[in-house]
Order: C-alpha cells, then structure tokens, then sequence
C-alpha cells in the first residue's frame, strides 16, 4: 500500500515539475509577445513621434506618468525583445555569482600608498569599477545630498517645469532621456543635470531645495575625484599630477538620477546598457539597488555599501590609457520598489570651450602596444555619443585607429 502511495506521489511531483517549466515558458512567451505587440501597434499606427513629444512637452518627467496611477507602462518605454531580450534572463535581470565588485579603502593613502594604487590598478584593468570606502566624505553630505535630490523631483510639476530643457549649452537643466528622440526605447528615469565646472556656477541657478548641499557635495566629490586621479596616475606608471595635467579632473557635472517604482519592470529598463562618456564617474546610491555592470559576459550586481561611493572609468580614460584601464557597459533595471535616487559625478571639461586633442598617452606606447585609438576631441566625442545615444554599443569603437 505504502509503495502505491510513494508511487502516485513522485509521478505527481514530476507532472508537477512539467506544469511549472510549461508556465515558466508560457509567461516568457506572454512578455515576449506583449513587447512586440506594442511596439508594433504604436509603430504601425505611425504616433510613436507623437507620443514622445507628448510625454516632452509635459515637461513633468517619468514620475509624472507614475503619478496618474498608471497600472501599465506606456508603449514608449516597452524595450524590444531584440534590444537586450525581454525573454532573456541574462539580460535585465539580477543575476547571483561568485564575483564582487572590488572594494579600495582610502584610509591613509600616504602611509599605505603602495597598497591603494595596487588596489586601484587591479580594479582599473580589469572590471573598470570599485568601490571606495574611508573616502574623507561625512555621512551627513551624502545623505542631505540624496535627500535634497529626492526632494527636487518630488516637487509639484509647475515648479520643476521652469528648469525643464534640451539645450545643449544650459548649465542646469530638469529632463528625461536625453536621447529620447533617437533611442528605441525610453528609459525609466529623471534627471537633473548641473554643470559645476570648470567655470564655477552661480549657486543662484540651482534649485533652492538642492542649493547649498549641491553645492558642498560637489567641492567635496571634486576634492575625492583629484585624489582618485593621482592614484590612477600612479597606476599607470605615471607621475601622480599626468592626468590631472591632462586637465581630466579640470570640470565635473552632477547628475541626480530618479527612478520612480515602475508597473511593468521587466518591459523596461531605468538606464539602458551604456558605458560613460567622461575621464571618471563618482556614483552616490540610496539602499534600493539596481546597479549591475557586465563582467566576462555576466551582469554583476553592485549592491549600496553605506557610506561607500562606487567609482568607474569612463570612456576618455580607457582611450589616453589605450586600453589599459576598461570602461565597462553597466545598466540599472527598473523596479516595483522606489523611488531609487542616485547621484552621479562626471569628471570631465564637457563642452568646455578647449583646443585640447586627445589620444593615448605617448609614455604608454610602444612597438609591441601601438595607439588604439585616433585623437579626438572632447566636443567631437560627446557630439558623437550624444547623437548616437544609448544604443548599447561603444563610443570607443568609432574612434578606432584603423588597421
């Protein structure tokens, strides 16, 4: 009898087994074939430009869609099946491996020196991305600074629309996307954006309720940003003040990102598949995560450390180092919980006016490592990143010595 029971059971458990891997199918076949419906249907009906320039011209953001209540996201922010695989777990996905993304204490870098640029080099050649703790920031900056971001976008639209802008030049603007009319697909995410040097801003151009936190965050994140350099320098081989000379630390922009809790995070993403278009970037994030960067073909998530600062190398830096150092793609889903506020520091002159030229540095080449890249500059790179948007691939390769 207990034999008959024991038998019935496991056969029972297997069409069990059947059943969910049945469902599990089911449902990638259910997403996948919404995201094409819906890109098809708004396509086909030729009003994708319309509703971009709707969504624009509210001048309220993506937060401003979340406030109507929406229980759906709308179709311009549906990603295609082809652009990253909605039905791809790999792709968009949190993903659990054995891998950390490193982590670089900046306690005592004179007496430890040897140890924090080793710590540095490791994480610059190979995963393009570390985090940075001890870094000489208070607690209390980072956390009026993500406080006072949170509190811009959650300002009534009337008042947040006065800073709302696409102009290329404006120094502080509110936006969404920046590539909005050349991306496929929208991303889940707000932005303001302050340009903080090399000219100094008139702290009087800033939104009142981010002044002055704006304001300290940004001398004391530009103070850590020349610190980072000099090691960078260093690991390079190079005189600790070679990449300063090159005036990489010379501006900064900051900019404070806000991803409201989406309806429908599979069908979308906050920050499409990107790498940056700076020397350096200085990351603050609150505790709701997302953050994942590709490594070895895996994306790793880069979970929030209190207190620490996640650092990665920008494009520029992987082009003058030729390709020592690795900008790597990174990306941040959307998610059900929210709002996650993150606070990012460009090192970078920008669109600061400049003849500058810049290539790989003459000290690194050699017969066996000849340049990679072309000189460029910084005005032609971020005029072609810009226009090229956040398609998923390099900026880098554009600018390619030919072989």
């Amino acid at each position: 009898m207990w034999h008959k029971i024991e038998t019935r059971v496991l056969a029972f458990k297997k069409i069990l087994c059947v059943f969910n891997q049945v469902l599990k199918k089911f449902a990638r076949f259910y997403r996948k074939n919404r995201c094409m419906k819906m890109i098809s249907g708004y396509t086909a009906n030729g009003d994708r430009l319309q509703q971009l320039k709707a969504f624009d011209e509210s001048k309220s953001g993506v937060k401003g869609i979340v406030d109507k209540g929406i229980t759906k996201i709308p179709p311009i922010f549906v990603r295609p099946p082809e652009f990253s695989g909605c039905d791809k777990p790999s792709s968009g996905h949190r993903t659990r491996t054995q891998f950390s993304v490193p982590v670089v204490d900046l306690t005592d870098t004179v007496g430890r020196r040897a140890d924090v640029v080793a710590g540095v080099r490791r994480a610059a050649e190979t995963v393009g991305f570390f985090q940075v703790v001890n870094h000489g920031i208070p607690k209390r900056v980072l956390d009026e600074m993500l406080a006072a971001a949170r509190g811009f976008h959650e300002l009534h639209r009337e008042v947040k629309s006065e800073y709302y802008s696409r102009e290329l030049l404006r120094k502080v603007k509110f936006g969404s996307n920046f590539d909005l009319y050349q991306s496929r697909f929208a991303n889940w995410r707000d932005s303001l954006f302050c340009v903080m040097g090399p000219e100094p801003l008139d702290p009087q151009e800033l939104p009142l309720i981010c002044r002055d936190i704006t304001m300290e965050y940004s001398e004391n994140v530009h103070k850590m940003g020349v610190t980072l350099f000099e090691l960078l320098s260093e690991a390079l081989g190079l005189k600790p003040d070679h990449l300063i000379g090159l005036d990489c630390a010379k501006g900064h922009l900051i900019l404070s990102h806000y991803y409201p809790p989406c309806p429908e995070p599979e069908l979308t993403m906050g920050t499409s598949k990107h790498s940056d278009p700076d020397f350096l970037t200085i990351l603050l994030q609150d505790q709701i995560g997302g953050l994942q960067v590709l490594y070895e073909n895996q994306w790793i998530d880069v979970p929030p450390v209190p207190g620490a600062l996640v650092v990665n190398i920008g494009d520029l830096l992987q082009l003058v180092s030729n390709d020592r150092f690795k900008s790597v793609e990174h990306q941040v889903l959307a998610n059900h919980a929210g709002p996650r506020v993150s606070i990012a520091c460009f090192l970078t002159p920008h669109l600061h006016p400049s003849t500058r030229l810049y290539g790989p540095i003459k000290e690194l080449l050699s017969e066996d490592r000849p340049p990679v890249y072309k000189e460029t500059s910084l005005k032609d790179f971020i005029a072609y990143y810009d226009k090229k948007g956040l398609d998923g691939n390099s900026a880098l390769t554009h600018f390619k010595c030919q072989r």
